[in-house]
C-alpha cells in the first residue's frame, strides 16, 4: 500500500443536504446562498465525517475552508468547554477569513471559534481563549508562542486542519508545523490542504497521518473563463495616470489594485483619493482593526477601490469585484493566478488589467504559458476619452438627483436665488458651468507621484519569475508578525521550509528548462550588450 489512497472526483455536484450533516449546519449553509457542494467538498466531507485522514489538493477558490469546516464543525461537543479542533494557517488574513466561516457556519449550534495571529496583542488573545474555545485557528509563529506560554491546551485535540500547507512551507515554518504537531495527541484525526504536492508535504502524510485519502480536483486552467483577461504596455512613470484614465472609462464597481511593496500601496492610495476615488489600502503595516475595517467598508460598497500586496489579498472572499488592476506585474505567476481569481466570481463576469513596462514584457508569455491563456493588448484611454466618460457619470447623476423627490424637495429653498441667476444667464451657461464644477478636465487634475519601483530582474528561476528579491522574500509578503523573534540566517542555514528546498523537481524549473538557450556543445550563445543590460533576449519581429 502507498503512502495515501486517491478518491477521483466525481462529474456531478451532490448537494449539502445529500452529505449527512446536520440541521444546525444545514440551516446556516442555506442562510450563507449555498446549494450544491464544490468538487472538493463534495469528496472530502464523507471521508472526513467518516473520521479518515484526508489530504485535499485544489486551487484557492474553491471551497476549502467548508470541506475542512463543516465536518470539523458536526463533530464539536458544544457542552463540552474545551478545544476540540486546531486550524494552522500561513498567515493572519487566512486566518481570521477562516474563523469568520467557521464561526457563520457554527452559530447556530454555538460552536465558539477563536482567532490566534501575530500583529496583535496576545494579551487578548489569551484572554479570549479563557473565555473559550471550541476551535482555534491560527498562525504557526503565534500558535507555538502560546503553547509555550501554557496559554492554548492542546490535549483534547480530535482534529488537526492544515490549510494551504505549501504556502506555509514556502514561507519557512516547516519546522514549527512539526513542532505542534508534536504537541496535538496521537489519536487525532488530519486534515491537510494545498494546492500543489510537494516532497515536503509528502513527508507530512507519511510522518503524521494515519493511511490518508487522497482528494485531488485538477482543474483543467487555472483561470476561469470569466475573467477577460487584458494587458497595457505603458512607461512606468505613465502607469498611475494610463490606471486613472482606464478607471474613468470603465467606471468599475468593485476593483482591487495590485501593487508589489508596502510602499506603493500607500502612495497608490494616497494618489486614488487624490484624483477623487473612494480608495483604501492594506498591507503589513496596518493594524488588524484598521485592516477589518478597510474590508469591511469595502464589501459594503462604501469605497470604489481597495488597494493591497499579493499576502495581504490572500485568501479575501469579496463578492462583486468587478476588476482587478494589476499596477506591478507580480513576482511570481502563481501570485497572477490568486489575483485575478479575487474577480469572476459566483457566475459573474471579471475583468483583469495588467500594467507592463516595457522592459518587463517578457513575464507575460511566462503567465501565459502557466494559466493556458493569452492576454490581450489593450490600448490606453486618452485624456478625452476619459473625459467624456467621467462628464456621461456626472449627466446620469444629475438625472436620478432631479428623479429622487427628496432632493426636488430642497430646491425651493433656492427659488429666489435661482430666479436671479435665470435672468442674468442663460439655461446653457448655467448647465455648462454646474458641468464644469462637477467634471474635471484632465489638465486641470493635481498631479500625483509614484516612486519608481526597480523592474523585476528576467533571470529562469525555480520559483517563476526573477527569483526572491534582495534579501530574501520582503517581509510584507510573508506578513507574519509572529515570526520577528526567529532568526533569520538560523533559518537559511537550516534550510527548511524555503521556497527553492520544496520546489526541486516541480513544474516552477520545469517552466524555464525550455526557455534555457543553450546549444548542442553546452555553451551559451554570446549576448548582445542590449541583453546582457536587460537580460532579455531580443528576438525578430514575428517571432513568437
Amino acid at each position: 500500500m502507498g503512502w495515501l489512497r486517491t478518491t477521483f472526483r466525481k462529474k456531478n455536484n451532490v448537494k449539502f443536504n445529500e452529505l449527512n450533516l446536520s440541521a444546525d449546519l444545514l440551516a446556516e449553509i442555506e442562510k450563507a446562498g449555498f446549494v450544491e457542494a464544490s468538487p472538493i467538498q463534495e469528496q472530502t466531507i464523507p471521508l472526513a465525517l467518516e473520521g479518515k485522514d484526508v489530504i485535499g489538493q485544489a486551487q484557492t477558490g474553491t471551497g476549502k475552508t467548508a470541506a475542512f469546516g463543516l465536518p470539523t464543525l458536526e463533530k464539536i461537543r458544544t457542552e463540552e468547554a474545551t478545544i476540540q479542533a486546531l486550524v494552522i494557517a500561513p498567515t493572519r488574513e487566512l486566518a481570521v477569513q477562516s474563523q469568520e466561516e467557521l464561526f457563520r457556519f457554527g452559530r447556530s449550534k454555538g460552536v465558539k471559534v477563536r482567532s490566534v495571529y501575530g500583529g496583535s496583542s496576545i494579551e487578548k488573545q489569551i484572554k479570549a481563549l479563557k473565555s473559550g474555545a471550541h476551535i482555534v485557528v491560527g498562525t504557526p509563529g503565534r500558535l507555538l508562542d502560546l503553547i509555550k506560554r501554557k496559554a492554548l491546551k492542546l490535549q483534547d485535540i480530535e482534529t488537526l486542519i492544515l490549510d494551504e500547507a505549501d504556502e506555509m512551507l514556502n514561507m519557512g515554518f516547516l519546522e514549527d508545523i512539526e513542532a505542534i504537531i508534536s504537541r496535538v495527541p496521537e489519536n487525532r484525526q488530519t486534515l491537510l490542504f494545498s494546492a500543489t504536492m510537494p516532497d515536503a508535504i509528502k513527508r507530512i502524510g507519511v510522518q503524521f497521518m494515519k493511511e490518508p485519502e487522497h482528494v485531488k480536483i485538477a482543474a483543467k486552467e487555472l483561470t476561469t473563463e470569466l475573467v477577460d483577461q487584458y494587458y497595457i504596455r505603458v512607461k512606468e512613470q505613465e502607469k498611475f495616470d494610463t490606471m486613472t484614465r482606464l478607471m474613468d472609462v470603465e467606471q468599475p464597481e468593485l476593483a482591487i489594485v495590485f501593487g508589489r511593496t508596502k510602499r506603493r500601496v500607500d502612495e497608490l492610495t494616497r494618489g486614488l483619493k487624490i484624483r477623487g476615488f473612494r480608495a483604501e489600502g492594506i498591507h503589513g503595516d496596518l493594524d488588524q482593526n484598521k485592516r477589518l475595517r478597510v474590508l469591511r467598508d469595502f464589501k459594503n460598497g462604501n469605497l470604489d477601490v481597495l488597494v493591497a500586496t499579493d499576502v495581504a489579498a490572500r485568501g479575501l472572499d469579496i463578492s462583486g469585484v468587478t476588476h482587478v488592476y494589476n499596477y506591478d506585474i507580480p513576482q511570481d505567476p502563481e501570485s497572477y493566478v490568486h489575483r485575478i481569481g479575487r474577480t469572476g466570481r459566483a457566475g459573474k463576469s471579471g475583468q483583469s488589467i495588467t500594467f507592463v513596462s516595457p522592459n518587463e514584457m517578457g513575464y507575460l508569455q511566462i503567465i501565459e504559458n502557466l494559466t493556458k491563456k493569452r492576454m490581450k493588448g489593450l490600448k490606453p484611454a486618452s485624456a478625452e476619452e476619459a473625459f467624456q466618460a467621467k462628464k456621461q457619470v456626472a449627466l446620469k447623476k444629475i438625472e436620478r438627483d432631479f428623479a429622487d423627490e427628496t432632493i426636488r424637495a430642497n430646491f425651493e429653498k433656492f427659488g429666489k436665488d435661482a430666479r436671479k441667476l435665470a435672468a442674468e444667464f442663460t439655461p446653457e451657461e448655467l448647465a455648462m458651468y454646474i458641468l464644469s464644477l462637477t467634471v474635471q478636465d484632465q489638465d486641470s487634475l493635481p498631479e500625483v507621484e509614484i516612486a519608481r519601483e526597480k523592474p523585476l530582474p528576467f533571470k529562469p528561476s525555480g520559483n517563476g519569475f526573477g527569483g526572491k528579491a534582495k534579501g530574501g522574500r520582503r517581509g510584507d509578503d510573508r506578513r507574519d508578525r509572529d515570526r520577528r523573534d526567529r532568526d533569520r540566517r538560523d533559518r537559511d542555514r537550516r534550510g527548511n521550509g524555503r521556497r527553492d528546498d520544496f520546489k526541486k523537481g516541480s513544474r516552477g524549473n520545469d517552466r524555464f528548462d525550455k526557455d534555457r538557450r543553450y546549444r548542442k556543445d553546452n555553451k551559451k550563445p554570446r549576448n548582445t550588450s542590449s541583453e546582457k543590460q536587460t537580460g532579455f533576449v531580443i528576438r525578430n519581429k514575428g517571432d513568437k
